[in-house]
């Protein structure tokens, strides 16, 4: 049963960070293996922890190409779906990048200073392929990056068996983690092969974990070297995004999913329910948090939880995770509500009320969240998968400082300068330039900029 508790009687620990990676000694060693020894620490990682080592890493074009076209003919409407998710988040992607404006502006007389937004030229994606192999995971990685202009964008994936050899893997007690298939077929997960073609991959390699993040930081004699790096992963992935920072950048580390649902008793005890549920399958450390004024609704809700749990093909996972980290809070006001929602800056937040001012105000009072889901209707499982928003969110708080992924991460902002000879504002700039760097002791910067005077 979820713990109900009143808003006083929160531990302070319960709005600070929850970080569940920790500074792993085997990344740091994977990393600088795959660093030193490139393909070949790539092949011998596969042995250890996938149920396939490929002959090689790369996946062919025409097997991405052969997994979208069987994906149209076996299932149209996962293809649908992921075509209409692509299509939504194209649009968002493309109309954030148009809010990067490029300019030039004469900031003084005679000095111009200029904006230019430009795309990195290779981007790095990783999505998991797990218990739950994440297709909607490429569609948010990918698309990001098609709509900022990047040239290559290179998609790493765990190994899977290729179909033309499962069976000779089965004959011979392979293809099982632990007893990898050596040899066959580059191969992965066919939904997420498709999702990769249909949303515009340049290339696309099987290769999973933290040595996928290694290949693609530093580069190896298969996997390109990426300028940047995003996507979701267990803690190994996040510790290995951590590690190679600097060297790449990343989208963010990302920890334990989570949901802040704030609701008046006009919220629907099932769906409110239901989205609860929905975060707490993901992990046994998911989190899943209700705020509300009300007792009774809090109670027919934490009913409702244990309904659903009881038919619920997950509810493994989720009652583990509703039990140890999921929680009712009680407030004496919405407006404490919204309180508690920016202290815990949750990756999604939920304003489950009817349309009004009373809502409007409770949104405006709200500002640490990673996506925000306003009104009933609103369900947060549709920015999970198709409507137009990035499910890439900032995790443990870290929503009080930075957003989720978006067409951003993918662009630089670079600046330029340029000025007119004897003109006011080069001298000015020429004089003061001087007197500052007299005053850090700098006298070649000094010099440098008197001559121009």
């Amino acid at each position: 049963m979820i713990k109900i508790q009143s808003f006083s009687e929160v531990e302070s620990d319960f709005f600070e960070g929850r970080d569940f990676s920790q500074s792993i000694d085997v990344v740091k060693e994977m990393l600088s293996d795959v660093k030193k020894r490139k393909d070949d620490a790539l092949f011998d990682y596969a042995k250890k922890f996938d149920v396939s080592v490929p002959s090689s890493l790369e996946l062919p074009r025409e097997e991405l190409e052969s997994a979208a076209s069987e994906l149209l003919k076996n299932d149209p409407k996962l293809y649908d779906a992921i075509s209409y998710s692509r299509d939504l988040a194209l649009a968002f992607a493309k109309r954030q990048r148009e809010s990067f404006d490029d300019f030039e502006m004469e900031i003084a007389p005679g000095v111009f200073t200029s904006q230019k937004t430009i795309p990195v030229e290779t981007a790095g994606v990783y999505v998991p392929a797990g218990r739950f192999p994440l297709v909607s995971t490429v569609v948010m990685t990918v698309v990001p990056a098609v709509a900022a202009g990047v040239k290559k964008i290179v998609l790493c994936t765990p190994p899977r068996v290729h179909p033309d050899e499962i069976e000779k893997a089965k004959k011979i007690g392979e293809g099982v983690s632990g007893n990898p298939f050596l040899g066959g077929k580059p191969y992965a997960d066919k939904n997420i092969m498709a999702a990769a073609y249909l949303c515009g991959c340049t290339s696309a390699f099987c290769v999973g974990g933290a040595q996928a993040i290694g290949a693609m930081a530093f580069g190896t004699q298969s996997v390109p070297r990426a300028d940047v790096i995003v996507g979701p992963g267990n803690k190994f992935v996040a510790e290995a995004k951590k590690q190679v920072y600097g060297s790449v950048g990343i989208d963010m580390v990302a920890g334990p999913t989570e949901v802040f649902i704030i609701a008046d008793e006009s919220a629907n005890v099932e769906w409110v329910a239901a989205d609860l549920l929905a975060q707490a399958e993901h992990d046994v450390v998911a989190q899943s948090v209700l705020a509300t004024t009300s007792r009774d609704f809090a109670n027919k809700v934490a009913l409702e939880i244990e309904r659903q749990l009881a038919v619920l093909p997950t509810r493994e996972t989720a009652s583990q995770s509703i039990e140890n980290y999921g929680r009712i809070i009680i407030c004496d006001s919405l407006e404490q509500a919204a309180e508690a929602a920016n202290k815990k800056a949750p990756e999604h937040l939920e304003i489950a009320m009817n349309e009004g001012s009373e809502r409007d105000k409770i949104a405006s009072l709200c500002h640490n969240y990673g996506s925000l889901f306003l009104g009933h209707e609103s369900a947060e499982v549709f920015g999970d998968y198709a409507a137009g928003l990035n499910h890439t969110l900032p995790t443990s708080g870290s929503a009080r400082f930075t957003g989720g992924l978006s067409v951003r991460m993918f662009l630089k902002t670079v600046t330029a300068l340029r000025t007119k000879r004897d003109s006011e504002g080069a001298k000015k700039s020429a004089e003061m330039a001087g007197i500052l760097g007299d005053a850090e002791g700098l006298s070649a910067h000094a010099h440098a900029a008197r001559l121009r005077m």
